[in-house]
């Protein structure tokens, strides 16, 4: 799978609490959590949001409580992929669950900035910052992993096997 998109880019230990605020947890709706993502942390996040854009941030991305509807905003807001230097493990998770694609690349998380320009071999685990032309190497996803998160999601990839 191979992604591209603007940057949008956080810091440090963003959790689940700005991501999709507590008070919207009475929804599973993704549009109505896709229409709430990030606006504690950042009120012009939905305003600036494409499909397909990627969310890079720093370490311990998604900390906090295990709430399956952080990514799930994140994922309905149109990022494609979310590069951080770590990622909080119950986050990771929940990700994968939703079809969320993740990587974990260090050096990438540092480097690349808001607004940067990236594709992204997620088989590969490649990331190229298309704005100065610098490559990255970022840990992928065993192969059946890469199949849950491109069939959207634990679910569909084990109703797709039946």
């Amino acid at each position: 799978m191979n992604v591209k998109g603007k940057v949008i880019k956080y810091g440090n230990n963003v959790d689940t609490d700005v991501i999709i605020p507590a008070r919207y947890l009475n929804t599973s709706d993704p549009a109505e959590l896709a229409s709430h993502c990030m606006e504690d942390l950042d009120d012009k996040f939905t305003q600036r949001v494409q499909k397909g854009d990627v969310m890079v941030a720093g370490k311990n991305f998604g900390c906090g409580s295990s709430r399956e509807h952080a990514p799930i905003s994140i994922k309905a807001s149109g990022i494609s992929c979310v590069i951080a230097e770590t990622f909080a493990r119950i986050f990771y998770r929940n990700s994968i669950n939703i079809g969320l694609p993740i990587l974990e690349c260090p050096e990438a998380a540092k480097d690349i900035k808001d607004d940067d320009q990236v594709e992204i071999d997620f088989d590969k685990g490649l990331i190229k910052n298309l704005t100065t032309g610098k490559t990255y190497q970022g840990q992928p996803f065993p192969g059946f992993m890469q199949e849950i998160i491109s069939s959207d999601g634990l679910i569909q990839y084990i109703n797709n096997s039946l």
